[in-house]
């Protein structure tokens, strides 16, 4: 619990609030707040969440373990590939260091010569894309229209919105994919 104790302090400096204060504030007892601070108290679940309300944060905030900063990195030799339908023609590297602990996925995509992405269409339930590209041209098929894009030009694409990339030049084109959960 010391990295509560220490968002805590850090909430109370960053608000000028006293320990007094920040016990008025949330109506926890001035002793458990110092407690806290200096890593010796062990707050019920209730006094969590009335922690968290008063720091105006998700209560699931409080358990998360200091970061480690070398998870943040993702070496481009140590990346992830995933290959689809035609393994021959596209090649996604997994570019997003742990992506299994965020809610953003960020992907680049090298389609070859003469390839689509699919051969029908591909969406998402509960994702929402951006697409940059950023090598060569390439088509982007929403719905049923059909988009050329360039080099720099960028696509949104909600959630469920059908869609697929379509290469039909000589040259390999590269696109670069931020996936978000959508929340509409």
């Amino acid at each position: 619990m010391r990295k509560l104790g220490l968002t805590i302090s850090n909430y109370r400096k960053k608000n000028q609030l006293t320990i007094r204060e920040f016990s008025k504030q949330s109506g926890i007892s001035t002793s458990l707040i110092s407690q806290l601070e200096r890593g010796i108290g062990n707050p019920s679940l209730q006094v969590l969440e009335i922690i968290a309300k008063t720091l105006g944060v998700p209560l699931f905030t409080l358990f998360i373990d200091d970061i480690d900063y070398s998870s943040l990195i993702s070496k481009k030799e140590n990346r992830e590939k995933i290959y689809r339908q035609d393994n021959e023609h596209i090649v996604y590297d997994l570019l997003t260091p742990d992506f299994m602990k965020t809610n953003v996925e960020v992907l680049q995509m090298e389609i070859k010569p003469q390839s689509k992405t699919t051969e029908s269409h591909y969406q998402h339930d509960n994702k929402e894309e951006i697409a940059v590209v950023v090598k060569g041209k390439i088509n982007v098929q929403l719905e049923d229209e059909i988009f050329l894009l360039e080099e720099g030009d960028v696509v949104r694409i909600p959630k469920n919105m059908r869609h697929r990339f379509i290469n039909e030049s000589k040259s390999s084109a590269e696109v670069l994919f931020i996936l978000t959960l959508s929340f509409y």
